[in-house]
């Protein structure tokens, strides 16, 4: 039988090779063989979806290949997931986290490894998608009593919608019912202060730290 190192290792050339059925195969294997779901995401598949976000960014290679390692990654989480619903399950859940890429961007890697790690974390994920329309997210909060709400914006002419959501759930009498938060390639503090976020989720390490911290 493969060893732990092994298997993370066929994980994330899975997602490196955008091969969903080698994505899913490999969660299988790490079940059999007793690997801790958590390590498997985090070690190989958010690992290699960092390195596609990485070639990304260094233009060698293109939306595409994003979309196709995405896909992959979402095939072996799947197989993962009764896994980490019942690990999950072992403790209360600590909130509910409404999260969507902002209108305009289609880009959703970063948000879609911080709801998978929110789900282990032990959060309740509402995920809205990709380019979501700003009334949808307040529409969500009130749906689902959320906790918080985050939006990812991948380019600087999407992030400036994450000032709606502030205003929006302003004009919606909910703001001081929920904690905003904010994140993507463009996003830093600065933003995140300036339009009056509560949270800046760097990385979805950095998201399931601050979260923690507050309930």
């Amino acid at each position: 039988m493969a060893t732990k190192e092994e298997i993370i290792a066929k994980a994330k050339a899975a997602i490196l090779d955008f091969d969903e059925e080698a994505a899913a195969e490999a969660a299988q294997e790490g079940l059999d063989a007793d690997v801790d779901p958590v390590d498997l995401i985090q070690d190989g598949f958010t690992a290699a979806m960092n390195e596609v976000g990485d070639q990304f960014e260094a233009g060698t290679v293109f939306l595409p290949h994003v979309i196709a390692a995405s896909e992959a990654m979402s095939a072996g989480v799947a197989v993962l997931t009764p896994a980490l619903e019942a690990k999950g399950a072992e403790t209360a859940s600590k909130g509910t986290v409404v999260i969507g890429t902002i209108e305009g961007d289609i880009h959703s890697i970063g948000k879609d490894i911080v709801a998978t790690m929110l789900k282990i974390a032990g959060f309740k994920v509402v995920d809205l998608g990709r380019d979501v329309a700003i009334g949808k997210y307040v529409e969500a909060v009130k749906a689902n009593k959320a906790n918080v709400v985050g939006s990812s914006a991948l380019m600087t002419t999407t992030m400036v919608s994450q000032i709606q959501i502030e205003e929006q759930l302003k004009e919606a009498g909910i703001r001081d019912t929920v904690k905003t938060m904010v994140g993507g390639a463009p996003v830093t503090q600065d933003w995140a202060t300036k339009i009056g976020a509560d949270i800046y989720g760097e990385n979805a390490t950095d998201v399931v730290s601050k979260l923690n911290a507050m309930f």
